[in-house]
């Protein structure tokens, strides 16, 4: 849902930035690569230690290299299937480091199995969103539907692991944020997959 309403601001805000980058040579495939690692190991670095403020805003500057390298491609016009591939490999080794961090966390100092149990749940459904879209669109059909998309769990998880750090507040907040992405995935993955479902019926025999 976010990516229908923030794409044209961000678009806006980031617009001059790719120039900039653009103007000293940088390739689209250079930003989409250094941003994957600064999430990775902001993730990985300081949510294991229990730093979620600094964690998240290490993460949440180096997430936005996701709409820069876009933005760079379409203005150098540089789009293409290969560069939509590793854009797409490499968002899931963002995703997945955020959840094993915080996992990481819950399951040493944190010690909290539920916690654990959660981050891991959120993790493997948040795939699963994103594997049926692509493997509906291989199959040549639509499944960008849902209530649960990147954006929007990414969104979710980190401003809730930012305050909970920033205001220390008690675990719980973030376990219901969980629970409640949790049960946004695992219905997302149900109305793709319904979705394709009902296009698969309706084609002629």
């Amino acid at each position: 849902m976010l990516n229908r309403f923030a794409r044209a601001f961000f678009t806006r805000l980031l617009t001059p930035i790719a120039t900039a980058l653009l103007r000293l040579g940088v390739r689209p495939d250079v930003v989409t690569v250094v941003g994957t690692l600064g999430v990775c190991v902001g993730a990985l670095w300081f949510y294991p230690r229990g730093e979620f403020l600094v964690g998240t805003l290490v993460i949440t500057a180096f997430v936005f290299s996701d709409n820069v390298d876009g933005i760079m491609a379409r203005l150098s016009d540089q789009q293409g299937p290969w560069g939509a591939f590793l854009d797409s490999v490499l968002d899931r080794f963002g995703d997945a480091a955020i959840f094993i961090g915080l996992a990481l966390w819950f399951a040493g100092d944190g010690d909290d199995l539920r916690m654990v149990a959660l981050c891991l749940a959120c993790l493997a459904l948040g795939a699963v969103v994103s594997y049926a879209r692509a493997r509906a669109e291989s199959l040549g059909y639509s499944a960008a539907v849902g209530i649960a998309e990147r954006a929007d769990r990414l969104v979710a998880v980190l401003v809730t692991t930012g305050l909970v750090g920033w205001f220390d507040l008690p675990v719980v907040v973030l376990e219901v944020v969980l629970w409640l992405l949790a049960a946004a995935s695992a219905w997302t993955v149900f109305q793709r997959v319904r979705t394709v479902h009902q296009q698969s019926i309706a084609e002629p025999a």
